[in-house]
């Protein structure tokens, strides 16, 4: 069965090291000292690999079950929600009136990547949940908040988000779930969700459903949408569950992964539904929940990246196969072990250079959520917003591709269910769907958010870039990080001009190079990423450390990547400059 240890270590070098969070003016983070984020994470990382991963294999196995209309979740999973409850992670970074702790949300990010780590469907449950907190708390009424956050953020309640619909998922504005005024302030709400995460399940006393319908009368398609609070039990006066509302469970999906998590139908008759926000702004509510669990997701593609390259690193070490050719480096054993040949060792490098440099990507978009929501930073929200897409879709593909490499170190041993690596891979799928399918992330970053504020952003991403490389251009040792990352910002920037210069002639042009633009930027902040750890690791390296071997193994990481995977930028830039015309060169009956 596949183990996961919590990388504490390299959390403490990504936040103390290379960001140096408890020197940041963003309040709070004073709090952020290294003895108590590593006491956290420590705690963290004991529930996650002693409770949570023995429960990961057990939830692919059982999966949930619909029974006289009751959802139940596999076994041990209605105890370790106890356990994480208790422990108070669910609140770890919500306010404090509400029962949270106020904690930052990047060290939120940091426990989240162990979480999702060690049991991804699992995890959803109380991620699903807060993001709707999330919700509730920018755009809820004070009495909405009172009555629905205290449960949430303790996740007695848990909450979720109903999108989809049979015959609509990405265009939004074709949804038919309807929301009839009752003449008393609240709604009539029919029709039916699906793809519902977390949707019904037997580990909390109420779920909160955050439901998109729309209110006869109002504009045409997404402008006409609006957002409710839709519980399943009606709340009494007191604040306890009361009356069941008309809200029920169709059907659980049945998937391809994350079997742990109850993926459900939901149908909804004439439920009694609460406005969040303003009518007809159901989007710009929703949004608030959807861009958070991009971050999340973006996170999930590290997470299952980082749990498989573990366990692929164990049986790289432990499986004897073959001679490596320079001569037996195993000479007392019938075989040396898969990890002394070239090619196990490109991919294992492959997925730790992936995985170190999107954990330090995501604990930076994190500190930028952190600077936009506790000091009003707008120029760190507008970065933050551009990168979202990126760190979402570029991710996630790539983390998936990472857990394939994983799986293939194991050879047949991969494929068969007994090692439990296909799990992680198929785990790892729905991430690049869900929450915005990546298709949809690339053409929202090409389409919108590049433009943003006449080009403000992605300027000041250039610059971030371009005052990193003239600092540390004169650093011999950093040489091998200033002048790949230099290549692949000019790539990049080449990428963007082509479509300023093609892109209104031919919206084509830009939206064909779409994709290929969303990794092009993802190596270039990957390439940010670990020029900025090996400036750390030197730095660390010149004081005396006395764990002289773990930067020295961040340095050779590093080095991997810029040679071997941040050149892809110049493959991406082809592909773009080679415009749509190939793309769209046959008629759709030539299919």
């Amino acid at each position: 069965m596949p183990t996961y240890t919590a990388p504490v270590k390299d959390l403490q070098f990504v936040l103390h090291d290379v960001l140096n969070v408890s020197q940041s003016d963003t309040p709070g983070y004073d709090e952020l000292e290294a003895d108590f984020t590593n006491a956290v994470l420590e705690e963290a990382g004991k529930l996650t690999g002693d409770v949570l991963a023995p429960l990961n294999v057990v939830g692919d196995h059982e999966g949930c079950r619909l029974e006289n209309g009751v959802v139940y979740t596999p076994t041990g999973f209605k105890d370790a929600f106890e356990q994480v409850k208790e422990g108070g992670w669910t609140g770890l970074d919500m306010p404090e009136e509400y029962g949270g702790q106020n904690m930052p949300y990047v060290l939120g990010t940091a426990v989240g990547e162990m979480f999702s780590s060690s049991n991804q469907a699992f995890t959803m449950y109380q991620g699903l949940t807060h993001g709707a907190a999330a919700a509730i708390l920018a755009h809820g009424t004070d009495e909405q908040k009172n009555t629905y956050l205290p449960n949430m953020v303790s996740c007695e309640w848990t909450g979720t988000m109903n999108l989809t619909e049979p015959h609509c998922g990405t265009d939004l504005g074709l949804m038919r779930t309807k929301a009839e005024p009752a003449g008393d302030g609240s709604y009539k709400i029919s029709g039916q969700k699906i793809f519902i995460s977390s949707g019904d399940h037997d580990m909390a006393d109420n779920i909160i459903h955050l439901v998109l319908a729309k209110i006869p009368g109002g504009p045409e398609g997404i402008k006409g949408v609006s957002l409710f609070i839709v519980p399943k039990f009606i709340v009494n006066e007191d604040g306890t569950p009361g009356a069941r509302n008309g809200v029920s469970v169709g059907n659980i999906e049945k998937k391809m992964g994350i079997h742990g998590n109850s993926t459900c139908v939901l149908n909804y008759d004439e439920a009694t539904g609460y406005l969040l926000g303003e009518e007809n702004k159901g989007m710009r509510a929703m949004f608030t929940m959807m861009n958070e669990a991009r971050l999340g997701v973006g996170m999930q593609g590290l997470s299952a990246a980082e749990v498989a390259y573990q366990n692929a690193v164990d049986y790289a070490k432990d499986r004897l196969q073959g001679r490596a050719v320079t001569g037996a480096e195993n000479p007392d054993g019938p075989a040396d072990p898969l990890i002394v040949h070239p090619d196990i060792r490109r991919s294992l490098m492959d997925q730790k250079s992936f995985a170190e440099g999107a954990r330090a990507f995501i604990l930076w978009g994190a500190t930028m959520i952190d600077a936009a929501h506790r000091k009003g930073d707008k120029d760190a929200d507008g970065l933050v917003s551009l990168l979202t897409p990126v760190i979402k879709g570029f991710l996630t593909d790539e983390g998936y591709d990472m857990t394939v490499k994983a799986q293939q170190i194991y050879g047949g041993h991969g494929y068969i269910e007994e090692h439990g690596m296909s799990q992680f891979t198929r785990d790892a799928r729905i991430a690049m769907i869900y929450e915005g399918a990546n298709g949809v992330q690339a053409l929202d970053l090409v389409g919108r958010k590049l433009g943003t504020d006449g080009g403000k952003h992605v300027m000041a991403f250039f610059e971030l870039v371009k005052s990193f490389c003239k600092d540390n251009g004169d650093d011999e040792v950093l040489k091998d990080f200033v002048e790949p990352l230099k290549a692949a910002s000019k790539d990049l920037q080449a990428a963007g001009m082509y479509f300023m210069q093609n892109g209104m002639k031919n919206p084509n042009h830009a939206l064909a190079g779409s994709n290929d633009f969303m990794h092009l930027f993802g190596h270039v902040c990957l390439g940010l990423m670990w020029a900025k750890m090996a400036k750390a690791a030197t730095s660390q390296l010149a004081s005396g450390t006395s764990d002289a071997a773990f930067y020295e193994t961040k340095l050779a990481t590093g080095r991997y990547y810029m040679a071997r995977r941040l050149p892809a930028t110049a493959m991406h830039l082809a592909r773009i400059q080679s415009g749509a015309d190939t793309v769209m060169a046959l008629d759709a009956e030539a299919f």
